[in-house]
């Protein structure tokens, strides 16, 4: 069996938003078996000396950034609402990405993921808040029982494993793509990733 492509993610990250609305679509007409990972970037920014995304930090990459979402989300026909009130961003993407890791374990997970940054990056909901995880889920047909196992003693543990997984092999950002040793990041470099693990 071909190995596959992981592709790691933030809830919380723009890029990944662009990302997630394409890569399974692309991964299929690759044949390349593909693998949602859920992380978070809060820890791996902490190392660094950050307190937040350097898209605020640096007021011009965020502006940068901004525009960038808007043209690029334009381009390929996607749903975008810029925030009216960028102090929130990035957001809490803790509550999504435990949910998210339950929910991929059933084929149904890679829509929920999609739920939620449309969610986010469409309509402008809060992902921490647990009726628009709830809302979520109905929409990618799961059971809203799936945020209750999310929360359990035995899931909870599986999103820090998932992040110091991450930080282990390099990652710095969202959303990453990792075959094998190798390490693509950006939305930009989605492509080659599929490229490089489809002669693999």
């Amino acid at each position: 069996m071909a190995r596959p492509l992981t592709f790691w993610f933030d809830f919380a990250s723009t890029y990944s938003y662009l990302s997630a609305m394409r890569v399974e679509e692309m991964a299929k007409a690759a044949g390349v078996p593909l693998t949602w990972q859920p992380f978070l970037l809060g820890p791996i920014f902490g190392a660094q000396g950050w307190d937040t995304s350097p898209f605020r930090l640096y007021p011009a990459k965020g502006r940068n950034m901004w525009r960038d979402m808007a043209r690029v989300a334009a381009d390929r026909r996607l749903g975008y609402r810029e925030p009216a009130d960028k102090s929130g961003f990035p957001q809490n993407s803790l509550p999504a990405a435990r949910v998210a890791i339950a929910a991929l374990t059933r084929p149904e997970g890679p829509e929920f993921c999609r739920q939620v940054f449309r969610a986010q990056f469409e309509r402008g909901a809060d992902i921490a808040d647990p009726t628009v995880l709830a809302d979520c889920l109905s929409r990618a047909g799961l059971p809203v029982a799936v945020a209750d196992e999310a929360a359990s003693d035995e899931n909870r543990p599986k999103l820090r494993a998932a992040t110091e997984a991450a930080i282990a092999k390099g990652i710095f950002g969202a959303p990453t793509f990792t075959f094998d040793d190798e390490l693509f990041w950006g939305d930009d470099r989605l492509e080659q990733a599929l490229d490089w693990a489809a002669r693999e």
